[in-house]
């Protein structure tokens, strides 16, 4: 395991393409201010198609944006942001998250603070995060996730045997409801509610935690980030996988699933003093 800081800075910050968060047309007025604010710093704004379309406005496809733009914007919350880093992923553009309610784990900048950290963005007062994202690997498939891979069962009735190697060695079987495979910056999300470790976001690991395991010696593990992990579905009913908790596929009985660490990094724009641990302070009433 490994911690990564990093002192990177936007080459350029002339363009900046905005993602909104999807059925809320009602930040309509919200994106018109924060284009107002860019545009007085000489920024340009560009807005994604989809989030164009909610609004009225005209847009662009993700990839087309992608490929003109300097940085992205996430407008929403965290579940916004984990779909933009996905979504535009082999682009490999710094995000900067705007929350439009109140602090979260990924979006540290909520909208009332905007204009005073886009002054700080101007003067360079900012940092870069580079966050681990994981591939996961399932027959011809690749898919991309930022928080989290879920084998899930596929009926509330009945549980999961799933078989596990690591670097082709045998490791484990699972038998339970399930098995989380999180990064860092996803031990906060549904690895946790299950009982698994608060693991700092910038290290470079793997959190593998059962889902109501049958067996109590059965007990999360935080994993070095230059191993293959393989799990084979061993159950007649097969599996569900869900990425990220947005997208998710049914997989079939002997199905191999290989989770790496993915080669790009996400990188999220910060104001320099965020301080994890007053998020986990805030947000899981740490002290209180």
């Amino acid at each position: 395991m490994k911690i990564t800081r990093s002192s990177e800075k936007l080459k350029v910050c002339n363009k900046a393409g905005v993602i909104l968060k999807p059925e809320s047309p009602e930040i309509k007025e919200n994106f018109l201010e924060i284009k107002k604010y860019f545009e007085s710093h000489n920024i340009e704004v560009q807005l994604e198609k989809r989030s164009a379309s909610m609004i009225g406005e005209e847009g662009l496809s993700l990839e087309k944006l992608c490929k003109e733009v300097d940085f992205l914007v996430s407008v929403g919350g965290d579940g916004t942001l984990l779909s933009v880093v996905r979504n535009s992923f082999k682009f490999n553009l710094p995000i900067l998250g705007i929350h439009m309610g109140t602090l979260g784990f990924l979006t540290d900048i909520v909208y009332e603070e905007f204009p005073k950290f886009l002054c700080d963005l101007k003067s360079d007062n900012y940092r870069i995060d580079n966050r681990m994202l994981v591939e996961c690997h399932v027959n011809d498939k690749c898919f991309v996730a930022f928080n989290d891979i879920v084998i899930s069962r596929k009926t509330v009735s009945s549980m999961i045997k799933i078989k596990a190697k690591i670097d082709g060695n045998y490791f484990n079987n699972y038998y339970g409801d399930g098995v989380i495979i999180s990064t860092p910056t996803g031990s906060t999300a549904y690895n946790l509610s299950v009982g698994g470790p608060v693991v700092y976001p910038l290290t470079e690991a793997f959190i593998i935690t059962p889902v109501a395991p049958h067996s109590l010696t059965q007990r999360p593990l935080v994993m070095p980030a230059d191993i293959e992990i393989e799990f084979k579905i061993t159950d007649e009913q097969g599996a569900v996988l869900l990425i990220d908790g947005q997208d998710t596929y049914e997989v079939e009985n002997g199905t191999v699933i290989k989770v790496t660490i993915a080669q790009k990094k996400a990188k999220l724009i910060h104001r320099t003093k965020r301080n994890f641990f007053e998020v986990l302070n805030e947000k899981l009433g740490w002290g209180n």
